[in-house]
This record gives C-alpha cells, sequence and structure tokens, in this order.
C-alpha cells in the first residue's frame, strides 16, 4: 500500500484524505518536513495560491518539498495546487513562489470569481467509466503547455477549449476540485501513478 501525503495548510484536505484512501492508498496529513519525509507522493490541494507559497516557507516545507518533486517524487495538484506546480503565472503576485514542475503558463481565477464556479462533465482521457463530473471554484486553466506535457481535459470537452487537466510523468494537475462530489477515479489515477513510480 502506497502512502500519500495531503499538504494540509489549507484547502479541502478532510477530502482528499477520504479520496485517497477510498482508492486504496494509506493517507498522511502533511505539515512538518518530518511528515513529507514519510510519503510516496502528495496531493496538493485548493486554497489560495499566493497564501499557500508563504505558508510553505513559513513551515519550512518549500525547498524540501521542491527537491522532492525535483527528484521525481508524484505529486497531484487541484486548483490552487496546479498554479504551484506552473512554470509560469499570470495575474499572481510578484512574491509568489511556485515549483515549476510543469512546463506550462496558467491564469490564476480564469474563469472568474467565486460566483463564476460551476460544474461541467469532462471527458478525461485515460480516465475508465465515462464523463467526470467536474466542480471548478475561482479555477485557474492551463494557458498554454510545454513539449511533453500532455493534456487530459478541456472545458466544454472542445478541442479549442481551455485547458483543465494536464499530466507529464509523475506529475499531474487539474483546474478543477475532484475531492467534490464523490467520483474518486481521478485520485484512483494518482494512487495508481505513485503505485507505479
Amino acid at each position: 500500500m502506497v502512502t500519500i501525503g495531503v499538504l494540509a495548510l489549507q484547502g479541502d484536505v478532510a477530502e482528499h484524505v477520504r479520496a485517497l484512501e477510498n482508492s486504496g492508498a494509506r493517507a498522511l496529513l502533511v505539515r512538518r518536513v518530518s511528515e513529507l519525509d514519510q510519503v510516496d507522493g502528495l496531493v496538493i490541494p485548493g486554497g489560495e495560491s499566493t497564501t499557500m507559497s508563504n505558508l510553505l516557507l513559513s513551515f519550512g516545507l518549500f525547498g524540501t518539498l521542491n527537491d522532492r518533486i525535483a527528484s521525481g517524487m508524484p505529486v497531484y495538484g487541484t486548483c490552487a495546487g496546479m498554479i504551484m506546480l506552473a512554470s509560469s503565472i499570470l495575474d499572481g503576485r510578484d512574491d509568489q513562489r511556485f515549483f515549476g514542475a510543469l512546463d506550462m503558463v496558467v491564469r490564476r481565477n480564469a474563469f472568474g470569481r467565486q460566483v463564476d464556479s460551476y460544474e461541467e462533465d469532462l471527458d478525461v482521457e485515460g480516465l475508465d467509466g465515462g464523463p467526470f463530473h467536474a466542480v471548478f471554484i475561482r479555477a485557474p486553466w492551463v494557458e498554454s503547455v510545454g513539449e511533453g506535457v500532455e493534456v487530459i481535459a478541456r472545458a466544454g470537452n472542445v478541442t479549442d477549449g481551455p485547458i483543465v487537466a494536464v499530466r507529464r510523468g509523475n506529475v499531474m494537475a487539474t483546474s478543477f476540485h475532484p475531492e467534490v462530489g464523490g467520483d474518486d477515479r481521478i485520485h484512483g489515477l494518482f494512487v495508481d501513478m505513485v503505485a507505479r513510480a
């Protein structure tokens, strides 16, 4: 059984833990380097990306997590977690730190404010069982991807729709929140990635 951490500084931590455990993993809350050292992979949940980067620095986690990601630890970012994994952020703050784990340009709050949050059924490449009901809450989208980054879902399920899910090697990111709604298939996909790594 793989052990997957959930970065527990903010966001839907309990929901991610439930989805990981339902998918056959042991879940561990990560707030310290000692906890990060115990995991085979990590979920970076939603929240507010600038606050998250500041908390990672305050808790002394940023450098160690950056090193673990760079050395190949599987990581999955949702919403703000997607922003944290980007190589470039549009509409971010000058002091915002991020990991650059995926060669992609991400636009913060691309879908609009909280009132513009919405849901849709997405076709996700590599996900069995039909469309995935995705929940977007003040979500980013991916403006562009570099070589080797696979686009696995687009809003509206159209070829020119905004990119909302990507993957490269051991790193995956989604604009939406798969931890809400009771469908654990995307977490299952990540658990499989961690097990294969």
